[in-house]
């Protein structure tokens, strides 16, 4: 499908394209590509990509975290911007899990 989207993106038609988790069971330099790809298409379109993958994130131009917090018996979901130096601490954290290192921060 991203690669269909790839090739119609500057065609016009469709102005918002909304990937859901489009990183499953891919990784490494394969998710790179795909990055540059959602790059690609961003360039003519709105794209929102839901992503776990720090090489994917890493090519968008906006950084939304989405947490779930428990609060008693209820989930709420709070979505906040990232701000570049906030952005850089959690595509570190994407890819190494919560244990910061003096090397990440």
């Amino acid at each position: 499908m991203l690669a269909i989207r790839r090739v119609i993106s500057d065609k016009g038609g469709i102005g918002v394209y909304l990937f859901d988790e489009i990183d499953a069971g891919i990784g490494g330099q394969t998710a790179v590509e795909v990055g540059k790809k959602l790059k690609s298409v961003a360039s003519h379109n709105q794209v929102i990509c839901i992503t776990h993958l720090p090489q994917v994130a890493a090519f968008a131009d906006q950084h939304l975290l989405v947490q779930k917090k428990s609060k008693g018996s209820r989930t709420l979901t709070e979505v906040v911007e990232l701000p570049v130096a906030e952005r850089k601490k959690e595509l570190a954290r994407m890819m190494g899990g919560p244990q910061m290192t003096k090397i990440l921060k």
